[in-house]
């Protein structure tokens, strides 16, 4: 009775700190509004967990302040899309290396009625500039993420001084990429979306993509291990495990065959050197 008594207990230890175990088997991941709220995590992740026993909890935010909160140690890896922002992050020591994972692309949405007459260009320089002329209602990110970041280099790169330019019709609302859109579906705005957001987004109103195609609306992903020289609860190896995942064959097959109403919304490029 004693011995069954012994093994019973031992028993129980050994449930208990399997489960807890178990519960610590998880990384935070720092990504961005896009990649969550188009449904790719809800794709990929599940497929990733079941292979590796590793769960992903998403944190989703702009890329400026995923990288924050890596930067603040809490998270253990960071998915964004905006390279000088990911390359300064490295340069801090704050990253161990950036891996390529997939791109797509941005896209100018307006409203059907287009008052500042755009629609159908490839020059995305020209249809701000028109925009600004026409004082039309455009919605900014204003988040300091990914997107927001592209918008401010694209005014810059076009030739106009947003900051001095802007009134009553630009409006800066601080928030991800959904509820962007949904005030600019409200206020039938101009706004800059990347792609796999917009095709997942259902409350378009009179929205439609108005200007795409210029090479200038590349948008490119990245994943980076934050250092766990510097941040010692940053749990490296099933970080890492993530990160090779994403970059290996299986990974980079399955963004490929994630769609939405038949049309690819993210395309691996793992192996493309310099992007």
């Amino acid at each position: 009775m004693v011995i069954a008594r012994r093994t019973f207990v031992a028993l129980l230890v050994a449930l208990v700190a399997f489960a807890a175990h178990a519960q610590d088997k998880f990384i935070t991941v720092a990504s961005t509004t896009s990649t969550e709220q188009s449904g790719l995590f809800g794709f990929l992740l599940p497929a990733f967990e079941k292979k590796t026993g590793i769960q992903v909890r998403v944190v989703a935010l702009g890329t400026g302040q995923a990288l924050d909160l890596a930067r603040r140690g809490d998270a253990d890896v960071v998915f964004v899309h905006a390279k000088s922002a990911e390359e300064k992050f490295l340069a801090e020591g704050q990253g161990v290396k950036r891996y390529p994972v997939m791109y797509n692309d941005f896209v100018l949405i307006g409203p059907k009625s287009d008052p500042a007459q755009i629609a159908g260009g490839k020059d995305i320089n020209e249809a701000l500039k028109k925009i600004q002329a026409a004082q039309a209602s455009f919605v900014s990110r204003g988040d300091r993420s990914g997107t927001h970041m592209a918008e401010l280099a694209l005014w810059k790169d076009a030739g106009v001084e947003i900051d001095k330019s802007k009134g009553r019709w630009y409006r800066d609302v601080g928030q991800g990429m959904g509820p962007a859109l949904n005030t600019a579906s409200s206020m039938n705005a101009y706004i800059l979306a990347d792609r796999g957001t917009w095709l997942g987004f259902k409350n378009r109103g009179d929205l439609a993509i108005l200007v795409e195609g210029d090479k200038r609306l590349f948008n490119q992903y990245g994943v980076m291990l934050v250092n766990p020289d510097k941040h010692p609860t940053v749990k490296k190896d099933f970080g890492q495990t993530f990160i090779d995942w994403l970059v290996s064959p299986e990974g980079q097959k399955m963004i490929a065959d994630y769609k939405v109403g038949g049309e690819q919304l993210f395309f691996p490029n793992a192996g493309q050197p310099g992007v």
